[in-house]
C-alpha cells in the first residue's frame, strides 16, 4: 500500500485546525463560563486539547516539506553511481515554483527544470496502447491497461526539455542531432556483498564522466547486463512534446524511465534534488557512508 505523506499532512493540519478553531468560534467561551460558575478549574477536552497542540507542529512541518524542502530515501540503484542506494537526499520544493500540498498544482512560477537536473516527481505510468490511443497504466505489462498508477515519487536526471529532439542507441545519447561526449574513468568499484553492487562487479561495470550541456556528472554503463529501448520507439517519440521533460537514469544499463514510459509530465514534478544529507549503506555492508554525507548533486 502507498502512503501519500503530504495528503496525510495536509489532511492532519486541517482536521486539527477546524477542531481547535470551531471550539474557539462556538463552544469554548459558554464551556469556560459553566465551569467557572461551578468553581472548577478550567481544562479544554481532549480531543481539542490535542488539536491546539498539534495544530502549529503539523503546520510548520506541512509548510517546510511543501515550500522548502522535503527529504526523501534512495530505493534503487537507477541512479548509480551519483546516487546510490541508501543515500537520504534534501529536495528543493520552490527551484521550479510552488506547489498545492497534495494536488501539486502550481500556485507560484519559479522556474523551469533544465537540461542535467536531477528532479524528483510523480511517478506517471507506464504508456500502453488502449484501442488506437495510448494511455497511462501501472500494469508495466500493459495486461490491463486502465490499471491505477501507483502513487511513488521516483528520481532521475533531466535529458529532454520539452521541443528537443532527443535520440537514444544503447550507450550513444543524441541531443538535438548532436552526440552527448563521455570519458571512461574506470571499472566500477563497490562492495561485492551488497546485491546492487554484486550486479555492477558481475556485469563489468564501468564508470564514466558525461557532459551534459552545462552539467558534467557521472553515469555507469553495464552493456552486458540488458539491452535498453531506443528512443525514438513505437511509443516515445524523439520530439520532447510541450509540457513534459524526458528523463534517464544514471545507470543507463538498469534504469527503467522514459525509454520505456514516455516524458514525465511538468505537472509530476516534486522538485530539484540538491543535497546527500545521510548515506546508510546496511548492517555488516558499510553502515554510514561518512564520505558521501554533504555531497552536493549535480
Amino acid at each position: 500500500m502507498e502512503f501519500d505523506f503530504s495528503a496525510i499532512l495536509l489532511g492532519l493540519t486541517v482536521l486539527f485546525g477546524v477542531v481547535w478553531g470551531l471550539d474557539r468560534l462556538f463552544l469554548y467561551k459558554k464551556r469556560k463560563a459553566r465551569l467557572e460558575a461551578a468553581g472548577e478549574e478550567y481544562r479544554d477536552p481532549m480531543p481539542v486539547d490535542w488539536s491546539r497542540s498539534l495544530f502549529p507542529v503539523v503546520l510548520v512541518v506541512l509548510l517546510l516539506r511543501s515550500f522548502v524542502a522535503e527529504p526523501f530515501r534512495i530505493p534503487s540503484g537507477s541512479m548509480m553511481p551519483t546516487l546510490d542506494v541508501g543515500d537520504f537526499i534534501l529536495v528543493n520544493k520552490f527551484a521550479y515554483g510552488l506547489r498545492m500540498p497534495a494536488f501539486n498544482n502550481k500556485l507560484v512560477d519559479l522556474g523551469e527544470p533544465q537540461r542535467g537536473d536531477v528532479v524528483v516527481f510523480r511517478f506517471p505510468g507506464y504508456l500502453c496502447q488502449d484501442g488506437d490511443t495510448l494511455v497511462r497504466s501501472g500494469d508495466m505489462s500493459c495486461n490491463d491497461p486502465h490499471a491505477p498508477v501507483p502513487a511513488q515519487n521516483w528520481i532521475k536526471r533531466v535529458i529532454g526539455l520539452p521541443g528537443d529532439s532527443i535520440e537514444v542507441h544503447g550507450a550513444d545519447l543524441l541531443v538535438n542531432g548532436q552526440r552527448v561526449n563521455a570519458e571512461e574513468i574506470g571499472p566500477y568499484v563497490g562492495n561485492p556483498q551488497r546485491s546492487v553492487d554484486q550486479i555492477m562487479l558481475n556485469m563489468g561495470a564501468t564508470v564514466w564522466t558525461e557532459h551534459l550541456g552545462k552539467v558534467n556528472h557521472m553515469i555507469a554503463r553495464m552493456p552486458a547486463y540488458t539491452t535498453p529501448n531506443s528512443i525514438p520507439n513505437d511509443r516515445v517519440p524523439s520530439k520532447v512534446p510541450p509540457g513534459c521533460y524526458l528523463v534517464m537514469g544514471d545507470n543507463r544499463y538498469d534504469s527503467l524511465d522514459s525509454r520505456w514510459w514516455g516524458c514525465m509530465p511538468e505537472q509530476n514534478l516534486a522538485g530539484k534534488a540538491f543535497l546527500i544529507w545521510m548515506s546508510w549503506k546496511g548492517w555488516g555492508t558499510g553502515g554510514v557512508d561518512f564520505s558521501r554525507i554533504g555531497t552536493v548533486i549535480h
